[in-house]
């Protein structure tokens, strides 16, 4: 009995470690490609044209080439981030206003 138990803890472990290091959801997009270069892919997907960069790790199965329909799996990443506005201030403390003094 304890030997399952054991069993079974370390695979929830190992399993929820795993989802930790999955790393950022992929998404994918499928058409026909209209144009190929060296950094990038644009693939036609209804009305839209979708640009999608590419480098020298991007795995390539098959002829890349204009006309093909590709299946483009990807991850979206933060180049920049710019905050705008600092909600964060504390909030001014009101003036103490001076008691007028009856003559």
């Amino acid at each position: 009995m304890k030997t399952k138990f054991l069993s079974l803890l370390a695979i929830a472990s190992l399993s929820i470690s795993g989802l930790a290091l999955a790393g950022p959801k992929t998404y994918q997009v499928t058409g026909p490609v209209l144009a190929v270069t060296d950094e990038m892919v644009t693939v036609q997907k209804g009305d839209d044209k979708w640009e999608i960069a590419r480098d020298g790790k991007t795995k390539i199965t098959g002829e890349l080439k204009v006309g093909a329909k590709v299946t483009i799996e990807y991850t979206m990443s933060a180049t920049t981030v710019e905050v705008k506005g600092d909600d964060t201030k504390p909030e001014a403390k009101p003036d103490k206003k001076k008691k007028d003094k009856k003559a």
